[in-house]
């Protein structure tokens, strides 16, 4: 059922109109343009929509941040040991050394 506010009228007026908030970026983002997969973009926006909706470029950028963060982890580990293999040679070398 339609009623009579549903239709456009032909002119309105906007004499008193009044510009809505702007909101900026964050100052830490960045706008850019980016190629994806079809099969990831829905998946993202998919998740997104099972979630009860958000952003689903806020869900890609959370992504790659724990990727990030994952791959910072693993090189730390690698790090460690690597640390601790060679501390464990030298004092090795210096056991042989001392008996």
């Amino acid at each position: 059922m339609k009623n009579d506010d549903d239709e456009m009228k032909e002119e309105y007026d906007f004499s008193q109109a009044q510009r809505g908030p702007f909101l900026p970026a964050k100052p830490n983002k960045e706008r850019i343009t980016i190629r994806l997969d079809a099969d990831i973009l829905q998946w993202f926006r998919e998740t997104v929509h099972r979630q009860g909706g958000g952003s689903y470029q806020s869900l890609i950028n959370d992504a790659l941040r724990q990727h990030i963060g994952a791959q910072q982890y693993a090189w730390e580990e690698t790090v460690r040991r690597i640390v601790r293999e060679e501390l464990g040679r030298y004092d090795a070398g210096r056991n042989q050394a001392g008996a």
